[in-house]
């Protein structure tokens, strides 16, 4: 994770799944700043055990960059989200996303499907920590298959988030407008 450590970032239910997710066969890097409550318990999953959480209080962009790109997996578990940008960095790094449907999260990350193979993530609806781990699960499950997790990696590194697509389309709107408009006053 690579995150404000605040309410809106979902870190209240990292904290009520802190068990399960150290019982998980994973390991978490984090990196953040925030509210001193959240630094603090991730300070102390840190402390307690320290070969499951690495954490770095503080902002760093070289080493953001660094965890999103060497990560296998990149969680967002927001209770809301207006845009978002890391899972969209992720994804251009090959990090599988798992995040919670809500805002630009629901808009650019797809729900991995095991029988079409499409998808470019893993997504859980319920603001709950075990939606949450649920789609971690789901992700690890995934994850343990390489075929399958190179096909998602490889969706999300081809997802174009640039202006290009919709300012030809917003031209394209324009112009039919105007076409319209034209046609009309003609008449």
């Amino acid at each position: 994770m690579v995150s404000r450590m605040v309410d809106q970032k979902g870190m209240d239910l990292i904290w009520e799944a802190r068990e399960a997710l150290g019982a998980m066969n994973a390991t978490f890097a984090v990196l953040g700043t925030g509210s001193p409550r959240y630094e603090d318990m991730w300070r102390e999953l840190a402390k307690t055990q320290p070969n499951k959480f690495g954490v770095r209080v503080g902002f760093n962009e070289a080493l953001a960059h660094l965890i999103e790109g060497g990560a296998d997996i990149f969680l967002m578990p927001s209770r809301f989200e207006p845009c978002g940008l890391n899972q969209m960095y992720s994804m251009r790094y090959g990090t599988v996303p798992v995040v919670r449907a809500t805002g630009g999260l629901a808009d650019t990350v797809r729900e991995f499907d095991r029988e079409t193979g499409s998808g470019t993530g893993f997504v859980f609806q319920d603001y709950s920590a075990s939606a949450m781990l649920a789609a971690l699960e789901r992700a690890l499950s995934v994850f343990g298959s390489p075929t399958e997790w190179r096909r998602i990696q490889q969706a999300g590194m081809q997802q174009d988030f640039s202006w290009d697509a919709p300012a030809a389309e917003y031209v394209r709107v324009y112009r039919a407008a105007i076409e319209r408009r034209s046609a009309l006053c003609e008449e």
